[in-house]
């Protein structure tokens, strides 16, 4: 997903929208034929032809990883639930050692070659000899990958590792008769792109635009019923925002603030938007390799030292809620442990007890009224957080705000995106803001918040598991869950995690990103919404597939 598309802020849009009047360039929409949706998804001052959908090393193109390439099975993040696609059917054999797959029969690629299990194996393959492609990591626990025909394929495992058929379905496969040439396919461009996906046709490619055509072979009978998409280059997020706006795109994954009045209320009968809370989780994440953030007491009491209420007030203009003990966002409101939501009171802001708990363990004011280490030194730290992320920006003077209650300075230290990624997943700061990592289950989301195996030295990058917390007992139901098929042991587990998660407190959460999506249906209908949850809007969420199931779906009015 994109990173920017994410989490970005709007912090100049009103100035904008006031220089500019009641008026804007004219719309793209002019320009564009009937049927030719305008994406804003990626903010690019030019575009760079890239379509592979394999490799880390360069950023793809929209909607390569779910648009062109498709993956097995796709997952409903809205429905928690997964959906059938390049693979129609899945058995553990072997007493849970090899899955066994079923591919799709009668779809092509958009070269109108047959697709078949066997680029699935050769897909694999690849990943196991170029190293750079295995992002899922996948050939941590895959002993080998073997097509039994032209339509099963057989995943044989190292060991029981059931979530691992949620990294196996996610996997996008890519064709054996176009990639078996390719020399280098970690640095390939692969500028005309050979898939399976609805959108293969690269109609248009320019510096300040491309449009991507109708896969002429699609699978699907009648789809996708959009004629192409269409992607102008909006230099920054600011431009994005207005170019939704002022009717120049039909269709954006933005933040922006007073969506209704800014957004809604220009145009009511077309512009829409739905932000369901299926997005990550937002964190607050204490380096807990330095003291005293490796006392669970010191986690529990800087999170009741946070009014979350007034934090998704100002920096996310109520579009979320302060998040529970659990961490979990909506995306898992079939795992919810209520148990546990009830007895988390540690979330809740609660100056005067949280005071009490650092006086109990020993962490003491100072005369100048700042609390003191047992070496004297007075408790000075930076919150971490990325220049031009607005809303995160509020969220981490709120909590700086907090913190001094409790004789905490705390000051926030911006930095662009790639300095402050590179620190945090280095372990280089104290306090930083940061997201979760998420899956079909809760497993993901606490295998990276607590197992001792995600925890790297400090120095060394870490993909997750920033603030370094391993928990024995977490590893113990973790690797339970690992081993377990049964959906009902599995739930049991997941509320074990849960339970675990809100005792040892590694990281503190304080509310569930949205998943942003505005939309216009002035030329296009279609779009998820509230009244109309079949899948996740947002243009952003294409890690595990959900787009393909709105890109399928829309039509030209």
């Amino acid at each position: 997903m994109s990173l920017r598309a994410r989490f970005r802020g709007a912090g100049i849009l009103f100035p904008l929208l006031l220089a500019f009047g009641g008026a804007a360039c004219a719309p793209e929409h002019a320009r564009a034929p009937k049927g030719v949706l305008i994406v804003s998804q990626e903010q690019q001052s030019s575009w760079i032809r890239n379509f592979n959908p394999l490799t880390t090393a360069t950023s793809a193109r929209w909607p390569t990883l779910a648009g062109v390439y498709e993956p097995l099975f796709v997952f409903n993040s809205v429905k928690s639930q997964y959906v059938p696609w390049l693979a129609v059917a899945r058995e553990w054999r072997e007493q849970n050692r090899v899955l066994r797959l079923t591919t799709r029969r009668g779809v092509l690629w958009s070269d109108g070659r047959p697709f078949s299990a066997r680029d699935v194996a050769f897909t694999f393959d690849l990943l196991r000899r170029f190293k750079a492609l295995d992002r899922r990591g996948v050939w941590g626990f895959l002993d080998g990958v073997t097509a039994v025909n032209d339509s099963t394929v057989d995943f044989r495992f190292q060991r029981v590792f059931i979530p691992g058929f949620d990294e196996v379905a996610a996997q996008l496969i890519v064709p054996r008769h176009a990639w078996s040439s390719v020399v280098d396919p970690v640095a390939f461009p692969n500028e005309k792109p050979v898939a399976t996906g609805p959108f293969t046709e690269v109609r248009v490619f320019q510096d300040q635009i491309y449009e991507l055509g109708r896969n002429p072979h699609y699978w699907q009978p009648g789809k996708p019923r959009v004629e192409a998409l269409r992607f102008p280059a909006y230099p920054s997020n600011d431009r994005a925002n207005l170019a939704l706006v002022f009717d120049e795109a039909d269709w954006a994954g933005n933040f922006i603030p007073a969506v209704d009045r800014v957004f809604v209320k220009r145009r009511p009968q077309d512009h829409r938007y739905w932000f369901p809370l299926t997005g990550s989780s937002i964190f607050l994440y204490p380096n807990t390799t330095r003291v005293p953030f490796n006392d669970v007491r010191v986690r529990k009491a800087l999170s009741m030292a946070i009014d979350r209420n007034l934090l998704v007030d100002v920096a996310l203009y109520h579009y979320s809620r302060p998040a529970d003990a659990t961490g979990l966002s909506d995306a898992y409101s079939a795992w919810l442990d209520t148990t546990v939501i009830a007895r988390g009171d540690w979330v809740k802001h609660d100056l005067a007890r949280a005071n009490s708990m650092l006086d109990s363990a020993g962490f003491r004011r100072g005369p100048d009224g700042l609390r003191r280490l047992p070496n004297g030194k007075p408790w000075n730290y930076e919150i971490l957080t990325v220049s031009g992320w607005s809303d995160w920006v509020r969220a981490s003077q709120v909590i700086s705000r907090g913190l001094a209650g409790l004789g905490i300075q705390a000051s926030v230290r911006t930095y662009d995106f790639a300095a402050w990624f590179q620190r945090v997943q280095e372990g280089n700061f104290d306090l930083s803001l940061g997201w979760s990592f998420e899956g079909p289950t809760p497993y993901n989301f606490y295998h990276w918040l607590m197992s001792s195996s995600t925890v790297k030295p400090i120095g060394e990058a870490s993909m997750g598991n920033w603030h370094r917390y391993g928990s024995p007992e977490a590893d113990r139901v973790l690797g339970a869950f690992e081993r377990e098929p049964d959906p009902a042991a599995q739930r049991g587990l997941c509320n074990e995690m849960q339970r675990i998660f809100s005792a040892e407190a590694p990281a503190i959460p304080l509310y569930p990103n949205p998943s942003w999506a505005e939309y216009n249906i002035r030329r296009f209908d279609g779009f998820p919404s509230a009244a109309n949850p079949y899948a996740d809007p947002s243009p952003n969420k294409f890690d595990r597939g959900d787009l393909l199931l709105v890109l399928t779906s829309l039509s030209p009015r």
